[in-house]
């Protein structure tokens, strides 16, 4: 039997809870002042314990005070012992959620610190924080003394129906995993596809990849599709790529002199146009006898994929601008047709002569 409630049972109360809303708020300052000087480093750590501990000491001071004040009332052993069962249960709770938080936090941390891991997807973050709740929610059942070994047990049981009901899901969950932990696509790539969708990677989660493409659209691919289709990656193994350029002159050129402005137009646009390599060494490789010119092909470094567009549109005025300067002809496609009298018509190939009587006219196509 309990005995009755007094004035200094009040007092004593109030001064336990006061007390601590006063170390919360004591503390929350403090780790806020923390927080303040742990942006100023650069290892992310110290950021992610600050962050977590100011979730978990506030609560954990308000819980101290509410079972202080508990404690000082003259309370039933049954209402003293559910008022310390819901404190423990709100303490663990906000560890739990202060505990997913480092653990995601760190891994975070980790893979940004490393350039063959995904420093962005979601995917990592997602798994461990699930992981760390589901433990901080058996911990909870354990301690309201709810025993967990049926819960466990039926778990066992009943997950190859759910596997069964979320084949798709997990597909595109170990998929997910698999890519990443391959380093095949990492958050930051330009990708293109054989179905067609490129564009660079912004995050990989739990069940499908999102793409932004060069217009700015998203494109969300499943990950299990990502996993089984054709693929180029144009960031690896490394960012800088070549890109080529097809070009031609009339057959009455003078091909060093084509090659050597060819080349000073590639010098001069890999110095000064942004994205472009200046280190890469001009060259221009002559491969074919066409119909009415010789073809080449022109070799350009870009330092990224998106770059190429800017260089390319660049080299294409540039060099036109110089061929015209130095005299050199680039020649449009042309056909030769002999029309003989009251016949059909011929095609006849450039160079060959016409029979008495034909009548040749040539037109460009």
């Amino acid at each position: 039997m309990t005995r009755a409630l007094t004035m200094n049972d009040v007092l004593f109360a109030g001064i336990a809870l006061a007390a601590g809303l006063v170390a919360a708020f004591l503390l929350r300052m403090l780790l806020r002042w923390l927080g303040r000087h742990a942006d100023r480093t650069q290892w992310r750590g110290d950021d992610v314990a600050v962050d977590a501990l100011r979730m978990i000491a506030p609560w954990a001071a308000l819980a101290g005070g509410a079972a202080s004040a508990a404690a000082a009332l003259p309370l039933t052993r049954t209402v003293q012992h559910n008022v310390n069962q819901v404190l423990t249960v709100l303490v663990i709770f906000a560890a739990t959620l202060s505990v997913s938080r480092v653990v995601a936090g760190l891994v975070q941390s980790v893979t940004q610190a490393r350039s063959g891991v995904a420093g962005s997807a979601t995917i990592f973050m997602n798994i461990t924080r699930i992981l760390v709740l589901a433990i901080g929610f058996l911990v909870v059942l354990q301690t309201l003394g709810i025993s967990i070994a049926p819960m466990l047990t039926a778990l066992g049981v009943g997950g190859l129906a759910v596997a069964l009901a979320l084949q798709d899901t997990l597909a595109n969950l170990f998929a997910g995993i698999h890519i990443l932990a391959s380093k095949t696509v990492q958050p930051g790539d330009y990708i293109r596809l054989s179905s067609g969708e490129e564009g660079y990677v912004e995050d990989i989660n739990w069940r499908q990849t999102t793409v932004r493409e060069l217009s700015n659209n998203l494109v969300v691919i499943p990950n299990g599709q990502l996993a089984k289709t054709n693929m180029t990656n144009f960031m690896r193994p490394e960012q800088e790529l070549t890109i080529l350029v097809q070009a031609g002159v009339s057959y009455d050129s003078d091909l060093e002199q084509v090659e050597r402005v060819t080349k000073e137009v590639v010098t001069e646009v890999m110095t000064e146009i942004t994205g472009a390599l200046p280190e890469h060494e001009p060259a221009v490789r002559f491969h074919t006898f066409g119909d009415s010119r010789i073809g080449f092909t022109v070799i350009l470094g870009v330092g990224e994929f998106s770059d190429q567009y800017r260089i390319k549109h660049e080299f294409i005025k540039r060099l036109h601008r110089r061929y015209r300067e130095e005299g050199i002809r680039i020649p449009s496609p042309a056909r030769t047709v002999a029309l003989q009298q009251g016949s059909v018509v011929f095609p006849r190939q450039r160079g060959t002569e016409p029979e008495p009587g034909d009548m040749t006219a040539s037109r460009p196509v």
